[in-house]
């Protein structure tokens, strides 16, 4: 059977709601970005929308390839990321105080957006070829925090706090997932119970500190670090339960939310669809990542399940972190709402988080191998 032909027989086993779940996102994302723009098409719409459908031809792509295939390229994608990342300290692109792209030229890219996906990757291969008995093995255990420490590292330094705790945490998710012992789970928490106010104080940068302390008293600087959620809260509690209509939003209009075709663009929806608007985006997300859950149960193998739960688990982050900053329950950490916020390389590496989501799911019943072979 040709590769053509494989292809096309393949067109009709791939699970057809999961791209329309998220396109329906996508599109919820189009007309906030239009409203939070004053309606002008020109000034993030239509981009979003160009990024939504380009993204999904590369999602597609990247779906109709073997998950076999992103088996043998899991190691290679993980440290061609990690190269990138050094590269940043030497050739990063400076904005905001943060050092964060590389200018390509053409473009520009964030290399920590990729490891997003590399490192999920990287983990599932390991941990598919780890022997069950050791993974809360001494030397399992430091494999798996030796993949997750060295990006870690380089993401903090430029300095990106949001995007290093979501993928600390994504990959502690498959760490978990993988079977670890609950003895050690146990450690690890009274160790991070130590480690995480020495690093709150001790690791992190002034203006850092200054967000997490504004969280708990956002009073303490109300037009400074403060600001940011303050606003945020008065747009939310402004659209009541239904809302004051599609591009009525006066706090919108006023400008007083910053960032709300971006990070903080869940606003946009609080005031102009009120309560309803919300829990219904909400809800779309629910039934997005259930059916990932859903997905992954039915994988044969522990890497594409790994993959899948992952991704997964990367995706719900971006939404709960997003949703947590904007009403109030977490510091701001600079996490969009991924598939709604404004934003090039999230979007595509979202898109292509979903698109390895579907070639495992699609490929469910390939064999792979163990420890590489």
């Amino acid at each position: 059977m040709s590769t053509w032909t494989n292809v096309k027989s393949k067109v009709y086993e791939i699970n057809w709601l999961l791209p329309a779940l998220i396109f329906i996102v996508g599109l919820v994302g189009v007309a906030m970005i239009y409203a939070a723009t004053d309606g002008v098409w020109e000034h993030g719409a239509k981009q979003h929308l160009f990024r939504l459908v380009a993204a999904s031809a590369i999602m597609l792509g990247i779906a109709f390839v073997n998950i076999r295939i992103w088996y043998h390229l899991a190691y290679p994608i993980y440290l061609a990321s990690l190269a990138l990342l050094a590269a940043v300290d030497y050739f990063g692109v400076t904005r905001n105080g943060s050092q964060r792209w590389l200018d390509l030229g053409v473009t520009d890219i964030q290399p920590s957006e990729i490891m997003k996906l590399a490192i999920v990757l990287a983990l599932a291969r390991y941990y598919h070829d780890l022997d069950r008995n050791r993974v809360s093995h001494v030397f399992g255990l430091m494999g798996a925090l030796f993949i997750i420490a060295i990006p870690a590292q380089f993401i903090l330094r430029q300095p990106d706090l949001g995007t290093t705790l979501l993928l600390t945490m994504t990959s502690l998710v498959i760490v978990y997932l993988a079977g670890i012992n609950w003895r050690v789970i146990a450690t690890g928490l009274v160790t991070a119970a130590v480690a995480v106010p020495l690093f709150v104080m001790f690791g992190l940068k002034a203006y850092q500190r200054k967000r997490i302390l504004t969280f708990f008293d956002p009073s303490i600087d109300p037009t400074g670090a403060g600001y940011h959620i303050t606003q945020s809260k008065i747009a939310l509690g402004s659209g009541g339960v239904s809302g004051k209509g599609f591009m009525k939003g006066t706090q919108r209009q006023l400008e007083y939310v910053p960032e709300n075709r971006t990070d903080f663009i869940f606003t946009v929806i609080g005031e102009e669809f009120g309560l309803i608007g919300g829990l219904m985006t909400i809800g779309l997300y629910i039934a997005l990542i259930g059916l990932c859950i859903w997905m992954a149960l039915q994988c044969r193998h522990l890497f594409s399940k790994l993959v899948v739960l992952g991704l997964t688990a990367t995706f719900s982050l971006y939404v709960i972190i997003n949703l947590a900053m904007v009403t109030g329950l977490a510091p701001v950490v600079g996490v969009p709402l991924p598939l709604i916020s404004y934003g090039g390389t999230v979007i595509l590496t979202v898109m292509s988080g979903f698109g390895l989501m579907l070639s495992a799911h699609l490929y469910r019943q390939s064999e792979l191998p163990r420890g590489g072979r």
